[in-house]
């Protein structure tokens, strides 16, 4: 049987890495972003640009992780922000500022939208790290456009733990999501992955590990809370 985590246990998972065994927040967002870094390495084209879609969270924070390992290898990376600088998450911040420091230009969508439609058209890969697993509703607003735009491209869409839009509990898709070609997630699928409609979003779907200890796991499943198991 395969594990399934619920949002609140994946929360839960990410609480008790931190808080009982001493990892950092950072870490684990390091972990995520340079996973799907290695996985798209070696169909990057380096000819055509890739695109990150940031939120103001912890999913936006794993995007820009991605986007600064992907530049430093040399591949042509465009950076969006869906929210102001001011909003992002503490860690997410940190990642910002080391791309800053670095003088990487991070585009603000709201700003200049006319300009991220068309780096989306032309794109060799769009990446969505726009929502995570704790999004409720559907997207809105620069968010919900460029999903429209980002399903229209003719590139490689990738979704950073789960497409923005899918419910992650239910597997609900709201107007609009983001459609997937492939979805790298953390630690294990979620318990909307099973859920029919959700296969026409998610794409392939790849677990990663992100350095947590087993023993994490064990201590949920222990507890029982919102703990799913798949085929």
């Amino acid at each position: 049987m395969a594990l399934r985590l619920s949002v609140a246990l994946s929360r839960q998972v990410d609480r008790i890495a931190i808080d009982q065994f001493g990892m950092s927040g950072l870490v684990l967002m390091e972990n995520a972003g340079r996973g799907v870094a290695d996985r798209l390495l070696p169909v990057a084209s380096g000819s055509k640009p890739i695109v990150i879609l940031c939120g103001t969270g912890n999913n936006g924070g794993d995007g820009l992780v991605v986007a600064r390992h992907l530049l430093f290898t040399q591949l042509p990376v465009a950076i969006w922000m869906m929210g102001s600088i001011e909003r992002l998450a503490p860690d997410a911040l940190t990642n910002y500022q080391i791309l800053q420091r670095a003088g990487v230009a991070v585009g603000l969508a709201e700003e200049r939208f006319a300009l991220l439609r068309k780096e989306i058209e032309d794109a060799d890969i769009v990446i969505d790290a726009m929502l995570g697993t704790g999004a409720r509703g559907a997207p809105r607003g620069v968010m919900a456009d460029a999903i429209l735009e980002a399903n229209r491209a003719d590139a490689l869409r990738v979704a950073i733990d789960l497409p923005s839009g899918l419910d992650a509990d239910t597997g609900l898709a709201h107007q609009p999501t983001f459609v997937a070609d492939r979805t790298y997630t953390f630690v294990a699928a979620k318990t909307g992955f099973d859920h029919p409609q959700a296969q026409g979003y998610l794409g392939a779907v790849e677990v990663l590990p992100i350095g947590i200890p087993t023993q994490v796991l064990d201590l949920v499943i222990k507890t029982g809370f919102g703990l799913g198991t798949g085929p």
